[in-house]
């Protein structure tokens, strides 16, 4: 398999960006597309509006789907890298309940609270990610 770099798409207006986050947290909406599993990274990496993106990432991150709520994570690690700002009271309870019960994709939650941890300078989970 090629892998092939491509850009993450740049939203940069709230009506789209809230549109395909309620479409998402539709319950009956059960498709997972590669539009929707890119949105947190977009949104964490171009969205002009950190607390807007966080917020954004903070809702993703409820998703029943393990993907999308740790691709929210690591958007969250993006805008902590790009912005240089999060609200800790109300990113850290979501990082830690993630990698705590991520699987799959808590490969992906580690390295989001590593980067979150590097750019804003927290100690979040640090004896887990010492050990692990």
């Amino acid at each position: 398999m090629k892998f092939i770099y491509s850009p993450l798409p740049e939203f940069s207006d709230r009506p789209t960006v809230n549109e395909l986050v309620e479409k998402l947290l539709e319950p009956e909406f059960s498709e997972v597309t590669e539009e929707l599993l890119v949105l947190p990274l977009a949104v964490g990496e171009n969205f002009p509006d950190w607390k807007y993106a966080q917020d954004i990432c903070l809702r993703l991150a409820e998703h029943n789907n393990n993907q999308i709520r740790a691709n929210a994570c690591l958007g969250l690690a993006y805008i902590a890298r790009t912005k240089g700002k999060l609200e800790k009271h109300l990113v850290k309870p979501i990082l830690l309940r993630e990698l705590r019960s991520q699987t799959e994709w808590r490969w992906r939650v580690e390295d989001a609270i590593q980067d979150i941890n590097i750019y804003l300078q927290w100690h979040l989970a640090f004896k887990h990610l010492e050990t692990s």
